[in-house]
């Protein structure tokens, strides 16, 4: 008799085991994240491609595979420049991508991508964080259902491939031109027809003739596109951007199923991810402007008679695009007021060439 209550009390005890590790194992399963996230650059991209598809691997470390947010190549899963909508809709829980891409729907999102005339990263961040720039950006997204992070930076880039050598700006009308953010802006108030393009679209709109000339970013990322196989002349310095930045964006809905810990290891990875990208940018352009001129290249800076031109239609463009429309308004003057007041600090604080 004391043997068969003992084996029924191993066997209620294993029974009871097994009940509780199977609840153990449920709860540990539904911790788990498990997330789709498309780029807006391909993983061989140099730097912006490059920082994207590390970010599943650090996400995965630092979780110690708790999260895992799977890289996806561009038009893998939405079109490239869809992320907005795709998202906010939950289609996808998460895009990395830029800001920029998103303006039109929203214009005042380009205050967040880069400006032309713009400030170095530095000051970038600094009004970001703790200027107001970013209580605009989290409030635009919220209103949308999305969340974003800030999740790459990028030194300056290049102002522009063309086949030919251009003389001064008013050579730039009647040209069709790839262009981002609001430096197309400016471009089209000079007589540039500009057009968004993803990156992988770029180098055959350029071979076919569809557009005369191209921008998209630094020397080593361009040169990964071939650009420099057509076009033999590179524009600089980057007056539309020089500073980049680029977002994780995630469905706000999933984001909050999230607990404290792991929205903190999503930041932190996001985060670091900034300060990886931003030196590998600065690391690699000289290497890549070299291996551009045994390619032929011939490097142009503008000069300071058509820099001024780029700065006269800017000014037109804020003031026309603040006058129709508040929120790119509203993010403007809370930039301007931010570098007004960082001026005295850019003046005296730093050699100036």
């Amino acid at each position: 008799m004391q043997f068969a209550n003992a084996i029924r009390a191993t066997t209620l005890a294993a029974t009871a085991a097994g009940v509780l590790l199977s609840l153990v194992t449920t709860a540990e399963a539904a911790d788990r994240v498990r997330w789709k996230m498309q780029s807006a650059f391909g993983s061989k991209l140099s730097i912006i491609g490059e920082v994207a598809h590390r970010f599943e691997g650090q996400m995965d470390r630092i979780s110690g595979g708790e999260i895992k947010i799977k890289f996806f190549e561009p038009g893998a899963l939405i079109p490239p420049l869809e992320c907005f909508d795709s998202v906010s809709k939950g289609a996808i829980e998460s895009c990395w991508t830029t800001a920029g891409y998103h303006t039109g729907k929203i214009p005042a999102l380009a205050w967040f991508s880069a400006v032309p005339f713009g400030p170095e990263m530095g000051e970038y961040f600094a009004w970001l964080n703790y200027g107001g720039g970013d209580e605009i950006y989290h409030e635009i997204y919220k209103g949308h259902g999305l969340k974003a992070l800030h999740a790459a930076s990028i030194a300056p880039e290049s102002s522009g491939w063309f086949r030919q050598q251009i003389n001064s700006v008013e050579e730039l009308k009647g040209m069709k031109m790839r262009f981002f953010g609001l430096g197309a802006r400016v471009m089209t108030k000079l007589g540039v027809s500009t057009q968004l393009l993803a990156a992988a679209d770029i180098y055959p709109a350029l071979e076919r003739g569809v557009i005369d000339a191209t921008e998209f970013s630094m020397p080593s990322i361009d040169l990964d596109l071939g650009f420099h196989q057509i076009a033999k002349f590179n524009y600089y310095p980057g007056w539309h951007q020089q500073a980049s930045i680029g977002e994780l964006l995630m469905n706000a809905a999933e984001w909050n199923k999230l607990d404290a810990q792991q929205q903190a290891m999503i930041e932190t990875a996001a985060t670091e991810s900034i300060y990886w990208s931003y030196v590998r940018s600065e690391a690699l352009q000289f290497k890549a402007m070299q291996e551009l001129q045994t390619k032929g290249v011939t490097f142009v800076r503008w000069s300071d008679k058509d820099l001024n031109a780029f700065r006269v239609a800017w000014d037109e463009v804020v003031a026309e695009e603040s006058a129709k429309d508040e929120l790119f308004k509203k993010t403007y003057e809370s930039y301007k007021s931010f570098r007004d007041q960082y001026k005295i600090w850019l003046d005296n604080g730093y050699l100036r060439k």
